[in-house]
């Protein structure tokens, strides 16, 4: 077993991901690679966000082909022992495995982690083929174009975490060419490639036929109209549900319904339209039964909020409107591994998309679900967004108000909103109105979930706060542009929005009253008012 060639231990570690009370099958991903094989010099790159399963599946591939290890009790039993091409193509192939993101011990430059790598390689070469007269001073391209040579043999690559040296600050600019320089070396035009495949977070630059690493077709979370390869990463509607069921089969008392886990960690479009989950979110609320933020704001993502704070000009609106629950529309740019600065409120939102903290669809771009809008509730409450903190740290005192029917309170901080020196909208719609509703009522989100015009009765309810327990009491919301409070009131009790909380299969049921608030703007007087009235729940039916 050598170090990065045929390496067995990719084997133990797709055995123990197989063997998890929650594993996902996403071997099919290889009847789509077994054609690239054939062909033969073929080069794929899937990026995706951190925890998407990028390197459970590397693992995976690197186990099904790599010789000197039988793997059949491992596959014979998933969804890829079917296709007609499964034996021809399992444990046939030599397989050349690099995870860049290990680090050699010591590591301070460049020269001294490739070097590493090189010689790693070149000694497993020289084992493995000691009849082809390889040395370890050799270029390894060189050492690979004569074992093809005189063997015949051909090489699979499969490369994990291509992008490292562009997020660790042991390597400069220079150091990142180099690099590239080194994969195009070893991988483009090489007669010894059966195929390369590589995955990271970040894409590669890819403007002109001169770029390094032209050879490779792309697959990002960015892509907008080919839906190849869109749902191997990210666990699918259909694979949650399963998941779910085997939870709730050996769970005693489960913390949480489906349609919960759905919103805390659905929510990513793929380019065919299918919506996907964070899986390893997914995964850890099942096996702590607990909904909780589990996708860590490290590294990249802590840098994507630095520049929102050092950007506000830029998308300090959208993120306030996106909080809202509205799409934003923005083009999207080709955010790479060489174009990692942020200048524009484009760079900025596609790498957020690229990072996985943005979803998009049809040319929009929004928060794909809770775990994620929580990360953006903080950031609207940093100190560095100004007075829009300040309504934050406000929607404490306005949720109370509502909840205490106080409207004099509830026109003060909404006219406050309205009224602030810098006006964040427009505000002459009911989007606009919303927006700022969703600003001010945002801590009620640690007490509620919240749901924008939800289905409800016989039409649809601006907000519907549901409550979590042990908070009994919940809100339907009406906003009216040039409409007195009265109006909206009526309107609630008129189409029935509250039978969505007396009787929704799945849910919780509400056990305290609910309070119908009506929020209204007059262009005019540019003035708020606000009613309150708690609803009659008993007499609450369809005709």
């Amino acid at each position: 077993m050598g170090f990065y060639l045929n390496n067995k231990s990719k084997v133990s570690l797709y055995k123990s991901e197989m063997q998890r009370p929650y594993f996902v099958d996403k071997t099919l991903i290889l009847s789509e690679l077994f054609p690239l094989i054939e062909s033969g010099n073929s080069h794929i790159c899937i990026t995706r966000p951190r925890r998407f399963g990028k390197t459970v599946m590397a693992n995976m591939i690197g186990a099904f082909f790599e010789k000197d290890e039988d793997t059949k009790e491992i596959f014979y039993q998933l969804k890829i022992s079917k296709s007609p091409e499964y034996e021809k193509h399992r444990n046939k192939h030599d397989v050349i495995y690099i995870d860049f993101s290990k680090m050699p011990f010591l590591c301070e430059d460049y020269n001294t982690y490739i070097s590493a790598v090189v010689k790693k390689l070149m000694k497993d070469l020289a084992e493995q083929y000691p009849q082809c007269g390889v040395t370890e001073t050799e270029a390894p391209w060189d050492a690979l174009e004569m074992i093809r040579s005189k063997t015949g043999e051909r090489f699979i690559f499969v490369m994990d975490e291509w992008d490292f040296i562009f997020h660790d600050n042991t390597f400069d600019e220079k150091d990142q060419f180099k690099f590239l320089r080194f994969l195009q070396n070893l991988l483009k035009s090489q007669a010894y490639v059966e195929m390369a495949y590589m995955t990271g977070i970040l894409p590669i630059a890819k403007y002109s036929s001169g770029s390094p690493l032209n050879m490779f077709n792309e697959y990002t979370m960015a892509d907008t109209g080919i839906a190849r390869f869109s749902t191997c990463f990210g666990f699918t509607d259909k694979e949650v549900l399963d998941l779910y069921q085997k939870y709730s089969a050996v769970t005693e008392k489960a913390g949480f319904s489906f349609q919960e886990l759905k919103i805390w960690y659905d929510g990513y479009q793929t380019a065919d339209g299918e919506s996907v989950y964070n899986p390893r979110s997914v995964i850890r609320a099942l096996s702590e039964n607990h909904l909780g933020t589990y996708w860590s704001s490290t590294g990249p993502y802590d840098e994507i909020f630095f520049y929102i704070n050092h950007n506000l000009h830029e998308v300090k609106e959208d993120i306030v409107r996106m909080v809202a629950g509205e799409w934003i529309e923005v083009s999207i740019k080709n955010f790479t591994a060489e174009t990692m600065e942020l200048h524009s409120r484009e760079d900025i939102f596609s790498a957020m998309l690229v990072y996985g903290m943005l979803t998009h669809k049809d040319g929009k771009i929004a928060i794909p679900n809770k775990e994620l809008m929580l990360k953006y509730e903080e950031v609207l409450q940093r100190r560095e967004m100004g007075y829009i903190a300040k309504l934050a740290k406000r929607s404490q005192e306005m949720l109370h108000a509502t909840l205490q029917r106080d409207t004099r309170t509830m026109e003060e901080i909404l006219s406050l909103a309205h009224d602030t020196e810098i006006p964040i909208l427009n505000y002459s719609s009911e989007s606009d109105l919303s927006a700022l509703v969703n600003l001010v009522y945002l801590s009620a989100r640690d007490s509620y979930r919240i749901e924008r015009e939800d289905r409800a009765g016989k039409g649809y309810a601006d907000f519907i706060f549901y409550p979590i327990p042990p908070v009994e009491t919940a809100l339907i919301l009406e906003l009216k542009v040039d409409a007195e409070p009265e109006t909206a009131l009526e309107q609630i009790q008129e189409k029935k929005y509250a039978l969505r909380l007396k009787e929704m299969t799945g849910e919780r049921k509400v056990k305290g009253r609910v309070l119908a608030a009506a929020l209204t703007y007059d262009r005019k007087t540019k003035t708020h008012r606000c009613a309150v009235k708690e609803l009659d729940m008993s007499s609450l039916q369809y005709r």
